[in-house]
């Protein structure tokens, strides 16, 4: 769908509307590629040395390949003991190769590494912290990447034990076989905010990658047409892009209900969708992820609703919540994170629900009729 209208752009916190008035709808929607892998790994949060990782099940010998500087002593990272034994990311509808990092092949690699592995919540880090730097990753030492994930060393040694390696070093020098021999082109030249607009460039691509089977956001699309009437929910970073899907849906969708404030009458406002008919949700969640977020999703599910959710990443805590995951990865590279590809999506997905509303193009036609004779827009 192409128009014009009121258009507006935005990022990080900010989600930009764009196009108001009718649309000539050709061509196919593009969706998000779906990974559903079979979780057939088991956890094996292992201690490297003599530490141990305070919510894994089992202990892991001496580690021969030990990566330097990860010796003995207790890691007091703490774990959730219902998501401990959980598989990561491996949610009905998540991409394999959709998160964020310069090179999709590469992303792709990884996340193909990580699944039909249990990962407790601290290596699950440690594998979205990876993906989103897919490019570095092969370059990064034990050090630097416990860093980058906001972890301790010995947890990254343990994450490339749970993956079957004998140790970080081994892991490394896997990546590098499977990766290409150079890293990145050097983006040294550039300034921050130049880096900025790069990364959401990569973003982008990464989407377009994900875009290439559509058959997980046309699902999304006829779910939402179904539903009547849909809830929208988006709790703080994620407000802006919830609104904005929200805003040119209720063009073409009868009953459309923005959800953007928490609280107990959160769930009074998806009881009383349940009540009016509602059979799916759409959720748009972004880091820093808001439990209360978690919380509404699984309430959600449990009052019997379908649960649609874009987020950051198939590592994103929502994962578990929700029954198809589109992931369209952040940038971090300014003090607050872009949110270029999410937007995107939202838009990919009012394409795909108004394929499947046989009145859409009416409905936009008389909302183009009556803002003329009110003389709503300026020419």
């Amino acid at each position: 769908m192409s128009g014009d209208g009121d258009n507006g752009g935005g990022t990080g916190g900010t989600g930009g509307v764009a196009g108001d008035g009718p649309r000539d709808r050709a061509g196919t929607t593009q969706g998000a590629r779906a990974a559903a892998g079979a979780d057939t790994g088991r956890e094996a949060g292992a201690g490297a040395g003599s530490g141990l990782d305070s919510g894994a099940g089992r202990k892991v010998g001496a580690d021969a390949g030990r990566d330097a500087g990860a010796g003995p002593g207790r890691d007091t990272e703490a774990e959730t003991g219902a998501d401990a034994g959980r598989d990561a990311g491996a949610a009905p509808g998540v991409n394999a190769g959709a998160d964020t990092g310069m090179d999709t092949g590469t992303a792709a690699r990884l996340q193909k590494l990580f699944e039909g592995h249990r990962l407790t919540p601290t290596q699950r880090r440690i594998a979205h912290c990876m993906v989103r730097r897919a490019a570095d990753a092969p370059f990064l030492s034990s050090v630097e990447l416990a860093e980058l994930a906001g972890v301790s060393q010995p947890s990254v040694t343990r994450f490339a034990v749970a993956l079957g390696f004998d140790g970080y070093p081994a892991l490394r020098r896997h990546l590098r076989e499977v990766a290409p021999t150079d890293k990145p082109d050097d983006t040294g030249s550039y300034n921050e905010y130049q880096q900025a607009v790069q990364a959401e460039i990569d973003n982008l691509r990464h989407l377009a990658a994900a875009l290439a089977d559509p058959s997980p956001v046309i699902e999304a699309g006829r779910l939402f047409a179904a539903s009547r009437p849909l809830p929208v929910l988006g709790l703080r970073a994620a407000t802006a892009q919830a609104a904005g899907f929200s805003y040119f849906a209720r063009k073409v969708h009868p009953d459309v209900r923005l959800l953007d404030e928490g609280g107990t009458m959160l769930t009074d406002r998806i009881d009383a969708a349940v009540r009016a008919g509602a059979s799916a949700l759409l959720c748009f969640a972004l880091p820093r992820h808001p439990r209360e977020v978690v919380d509404a999703l699984e309430y959600a599910r449990t009052a019997g609703l379908t649960v649609v959710t874009v987020a950051d990443s198939a590592f994103a805590p929502v994962a578990h919540h929700t029954d198809l995951l589109l992931p369209a990865p952040v940038g971090t590279g300014l003090a607050f994170d872009t949110a270029c590809a999410p937007m995107l999506l939202g838009r990919v997905l009012l394409e795909a629900m108004c394929d499947a509303l046989p009145d859409a193009q009416a409905r936009l036609e008389q909302f183009d009729a009556r803002a003329a004779a009110r003389g709503l827009f300026v020419e």
